[in-house]
């Protein structure tokens, strides 16, 4: 591992070198680790080479015996986000051939995300308010802040802003524990049997791959016998709320969620700074309005050139490939050619992307792979065969491995968060996930 704190002045092959090794060797200890399950009580605690990608990667993110320089964490953001998309492109295939099962259930997927759009507003907007964060409720809670809503808040309410801190470090708090959080939630509820386990598949759809990831690994763990409907099934989910979910929450979600601050902190006696009104001073008012501005590490920029994007590719692929094969302890020529379409896909979806930017990626490579799966085009019996021996939890494994080897970044803006404000993240994440799942469960049995 490279020496340093300071990120140099540039990347150099050893940073590639350093980050590929890492990802690959966190990626195969994971998979040997494999799956525990842990009773506790009625319900059951799920572990799986997804958690322990996750933790082996932050514990190797955030050591300070030989750190993980910045330059290393620009690459394994490079490869990061090729990992993810090949994960959500591999995921598309699955949907393709279960659209025949779907078809009864558009009222439930549609139902749900009314659970993702309000669920937040509703229940974890009193809780902040009344922890005190002040106008940092409103960023904190009107969603689960994704990149897009980090944009937007950006601009629309400034980096100065309470609003914006609020968003900034529920996308914080999300981007390092959010896939671990979610699957041991979703594991935990799952095995209550309260929820129907596809009602639990429609509440992943949370608009994050790596979070509906980590909940499908889990719920996968618990219902093998249903684990291609779940996956199926919260990956259609999750691309509705990627294509209506931003939309839906600036100008739905949003305004109720100001709204209804202005209710709670009447209620609660609180003003704009989270300060009880009537036990203010002019000296406690002051300092509270004094605003922190929640920074990540300034990492340098990969350079990334024709080749170097074509040989990221190959790498994303290639340690995709041997997680799946050392997983399911099988291997076939067809798998080869199988990761090399999910790439293609992936990459077509990143051209897109570019060409039109208001669509995340994301919506494009789900889209993309749930069409050329489909069983109404002649290309989804030949993409189901390529398909069918490769382990979609595990081709997304090293995405995971490298969302732990950037943690280093985040540290210092993790360490200014209050424990209040990371409370908050995690009602506004279980908030979104048990509405969305609760209204999937009525629509299922209307």
């Amino acid at each position: 591992m490279d020496q340093g704190t300071e990120a140099p002045a540039k990347i150099t092959r050893a940073h590639w070198a350093t980050s590929i090794a890492l990802s690959t060797a966190v990626s195969v200890v994971a998979v040997l680790i494999g799956k525990h399950k842990f009773d506790l009580g009625p319900a059951a605690i799920a572990l799986f080479p997804i958690i322990w990608a996750v933790l082996i990667g932050a514990a190797i993110g955030v050591q300070r015996w030989r750190p993980v320089s910045g330059a290393t964490r620009a690459v394994s953001t490079v490869l990061l986000e090729i990992s993810i998309l090949l994960f959500l492109a591999k995921l598309g295939t699955e949907i393709g051939p279960s659209l025949a099962k779907f078809q009864n259930l558009g009222p439930a997927i549609l139902l749900q995300e009314i659970g993702h759009i309000f669920g937040t507003v509703v229940i974890a907007l009193p809780v902040a308010v009344v922890l005190g964060i002040g106008r940092a409720s409103i960023g904190a809670t009107w969603s689960i802040d994704r990149e897009s809503y980090l944009a937007f808040a950006i601009e629309r309410f400034g980096v100065r802003s309470p609003e914006y801190r609020g968003v900034f470090s529920v996308w914080l708090v999300g981007t390092v524990f959010g896939a671990l959080y979610i699957s041991l939630l979703a594991g935990f509820t799952g095995s209550l049997g309260i929820l129907h386990p596809l009602a639990l598949a429609l509440g992943l759809g949370l608009g994050s791959g790596s979070m509906m990831l980590g909940g499908v690994g889990a719920l996968s763990l618990l219902y093998p016998d249903q684990a291609a409907e779940i996956a199926a099934l919260a990956a259609l989910s999750n691309l509705v709320t990627n294509i209506v979910g931003f939309y839906s929450g600036v100008f739905l979600a949003l305004p109720l969620c100001r709204r209804l601050y202005s209710f709670w902190s009447r209620l609660f006696g609180r003003d704009d700074n989270g300060q009880r009104v009537h036990a203010k001073t002019k000296e406690t008012a002051a300092e509270s309005a004094e605003e922190t501005v929640l920074e990540v590490a300034h990492d340098p920029v990969a350079r990334v050139t024709p080749l170097v994007e074509l040989l990221s590719y190959l790498v994303v692929g290639a340690v995709g490939l041997l997680s799946s094969a050392l997983g399911t302890w099988s291997f076939r020529v067809e798998d080869v050619i199988g990761v090399v379409v999910l790439l293609v896909i992936v990459r077509i979806a990143v051209a897109l992307g570019k060409l039109l930017p208001m669509i995340p990626g994301s919506v494009f490579v789900l889209g993309i792979g749930t069409l050329l799966s489909a069983n109404f085009l002649p290309t989804g019996a030949w993409i189901s065969h390529l398909m069918e021996n490769l382990d979609v939890m595990l081709i997304g494994l090293p995405g995971l491995a490298l969302i732990g080897l950037t943690l280093g970044r985040d540290a210092q803006a993790l360490k200014q968060l209050s424990w209040k404000v990371v409370l908050v993240a995690l009602v506004t994440y279980t908030s979104s996930f048990l509405a969305a799942a609760a209204l999937g469960q009525f629509a299922l049995h209307l």
